[in-house]
């Protein structure tokens, strides 16, 4: 009987199935145990909420565009990974298109730094 070919990953997601519980299960037993009302409410890291308008308050621009710049760069991450797998078997053609990626990514860094969505006031 041979082994399927899926065993290892079935077998890698039961152990980190296994070690998500067994956390829980040790935090729950090992934790200190020190609730209060502010712990209790809807915000649960331990201090007071400040009163907010009925409507919700408005955030700053900022937070928005750096959500923006991490999926930029995060999808450049996942271009770049299969091409450094597969690099040896890519003509020179890969090599430039990922050479244009690279730089058309840079450019937008480039514009962006130099506006100031990289400050954080």
């Amino acid at each position: 009987m041979t082994l399927s070919p899926y065993a290892p990953i079935i077998g890698l997601f039961a152990l980190a199935a296994g070690f998500a519980l067994f956390s829980v299960a040790a935090a729950r037993f090992a934790g200190p145990r020190r609730l209060n009302k502010a712990k209790l409410e809807a915000y649960e890291c331990g201090i007071e909420p400040s009163p907010q308008p009925v409507g919700g308050g408005r955030f700053p621009i900022k937070f928005y565009l750096t959500a923006m710049l991490f999926i930029v760069f995060d999808i450049e991450i996942i271009f770049l990974y299969p091409w450094a797998v597969s690099f040896d078997a890519l003509p020179i053609f890969g090599f430039v298109e990922m050479v244009m990626f690279i730089v058309a990514v840079f450019v937008a860094y480039a514009y962006v730094w130099r506006r100031g969505g990289l400050d954080w006031d």
